[in-house]
């Protein structure tokens, strides 16, 4: 089945969403984004997420992140939770989230009517399908770079809602790791220590990390856990 790995340039597709046709490479400019689809406007699991979206896209916007979202309805379908108009699923998100009605998401939708780019991107699940035994689009994550490479894929099936704090989580290990030359720890959080590659040679640690490493002693005698303060 078509899908996207680790590394893989994600297509530049033209498609209709919520702000108009858009080129998907030109909408992410120069900018890391994040791709994230979910199986059908209006259902319970997706106004939870679209609700905590929502919530997050200032941390987005701070980390110069862009979101955008796919499903498998049209743009007619999609303005209700976008502009013109302040649409039922965008009042029922705004419900749940307790705030007051806006007019717009902060972020566009994919319509993917014809699932073509469902099936290209391998974003289908197979085993969750609509009134009409059609399958319906998985909760997928992807996490792609300025250069338009897929950097982190996450795959949800469409039962299981999605943790945004993780998706935060990795997200800012991807953001510090691609400026400097460490690696982030089982269960890292910002501000936490972080690992010495093992490919950085040891008389050139001091120099790259003049905070200084704490190397833990193990049993084989070899010196790869290497920690150090998260660079600034």
């Amino acid at each position: 089945m078509p899908g996207l790995l680790l590394g893989d340039i994600v297509p530049d597709f033209e498609a209709d969403t919520t702000i108009g046709k858009i080129r998907f490479h030109e909408f992410l400019g120069d900018s890391w984004g994040i791709l994230f689809s979910h199986p059908r406007d209006y259902t319970p699991v997706c106004t939870t997420e679209l609700g905590r979206a929502v919530k997050l896209e200032p941390e987005f916007a701070k980390r110069k992140v862009r979101l955008i979202a796919l499903s498998i309805d049209s743009v007619q379908d999609h303005l209700g939770w976008s502009k013109p108009y302040i649409g039922l699923l965008l009042q029922d998100i705004n419900s749940y989230n307790c705030d007051e009605p806006t007019k717009t998401l902060p972020f566009p939708i994919i319509a993917d009517p014809k699932r073509d780019l469902a099936v290209k991107l391998g974003m289908l699940d197979p085993d969750e399908k609509d009134s009409d035994g059609m399958p319906v689009t998985a909760r997928c994550v992807f996490f792609i770079g300025p250069d338009k490479r897929m950097k982190l894929s996450i795959l949800y099936p469409a039962t299981t809602g999605r943790n945004f704090d993780e998706i935060l989580r990795v997200l800012d290990s991807l953001l510090l790791t691609a400026k400097h030359n460490v690696a982030t720890p089982v269960d890292w959080k910002p501000g936490d220590r972080v690992m010495v590659p093992p490919n950085i040679p040891e008389d050139e640690v001091s120099k790259l990390f003049p905070c200084g490493i704490d190397t833990i002693e193990l049993p084989s005698g070899k010196n790869y856990l290497r920690y150090t303060p998260q660079p600034k």
